[in-house]
């Protein structure tokens, strides 16, 4: 474990820290997608916007999928 890792360990426990860092991506992803539905409608930004709204959103679903492999 890094020394990073430790400070959380110390700092919060590892299941509390799960729990909240998972309500962050939750709310990173909402953030996301509500920021996509501001840009235009542009054929070039349609394709940017989807980029990015499945690249903000996959980051919580994929903590949440290594969390329940640990």
């Amino acid at each position: 474990m890094c020394a990073f890792g430790a400070l959380i360990e110390k700092s919060y426990g590892n299941k509390e820290f799960a729990k909240q860092l998972e309500e962050r991506t939750r709310r990173f992803a909402i953030a996301i997608i509500r920021l996509s539905t501001e840009l235009p409608g542009s054929p070039e930004s349609l394709v940017v916007r989807n980029q990015l709204t499945k690249s903000g959103a996959s980051i919580g679903a994929n903590y949440c999928e290594a969390n329940r492999a640990r």
